[in-house]
């Protein structure tokens, strides 16, 4: 079966979810089991959509497994503390993902610039969430679309960044020695192993936040 919509063509097969195809994108909602939810994902609750900003499993002493998840309201940028039963299946939205490049931050704004046809866009610090700490100029990334708005952004799994400030290495210390927080160009801080110095680059998990090695 095939239909039109707003977005492009929708084809649609027994069992299937509904696909919306466009100049090579697709848009399409994904249901998934609540103890699949992660951090990221957008999910789409009594027709709204939320991205989920943190998520726990949780198995008490007594009683049935659940998901504790915390989300914000892509639109309103509202916060919500919600439970998922382990059963409960949540409707996942899979974005229109376009390349854009980022260009330059203004204030708590955020520039990109659609690198097959230029255009302009603006994301504010609220939308991008923690998505800010690993953002550099120039660099080129996919920013994710939802009805002709930018909600958020596809991170790779992990980012290089350079040590701006942290205390002197320590000659000889092992990864095992005690972490010493580090601030990245970023600005994000992460504990790194005693024998990183200012100006080294290293991979920060895009998923925890935390040092994964020296790049």
């Amino acid at each position: 079966m095939v239909a039109l919509c707003p977005y492009g063509t929708i084809s649609t097969l027994v069992g299937a979810p509904a696909v919306i195809t466009q100049n090579k994108r697709f848009l399409f909602m994904n249901s998934i089991q609540a103890t699949r939810l992660r951090k990221g994902n957008l999910v789409k609750m009594n027709n709204e959509l939320y991205r989920v900003l943190d998520v726990t499993h949780l198995t008490p002493g007594k009683g049935k497994a659940f998901v504790q998840s915390r989300m914000r309201h892509v639109k309103a940028g509202t916060q919500l503390d919600h439970k998922f039963r382990s059963v409960d299946v949540v409707e996942r939205a899979v974005m229109d993902d376009r390349e854009m490049q980022f260009t330059y931050r203004d204030g708590e704004t955020f520039h990109f610039m659609d690198l097959e046809t230029y255009d302009q866009l603006e994301m504010t610090a609220d939308t991008l969430g923690d998505s800010v700490h690993y953002l550099l100029p120039e660099a080129t990334i996919k920013v994710s679309m939802f009805e002709g708005e930018a909600v958020g952004l596809d991170l790779p799994s992990s980012v290089d960044l350079s040590v701006t400030e942290t205390a002197p290495a320590i000659k000889g210390a092992t990864a095992n020695a005690q972490l010493k927080p580090a601030t990245l160009e970023t600005g994000l801080v992460v504990h790194v192993p005693p024998f990183i110095s200012d100006g080294d680059i290293v991979r920060v998990s895009t998923e925890t936040g935390e040092y994964q090695s020296r790049a």
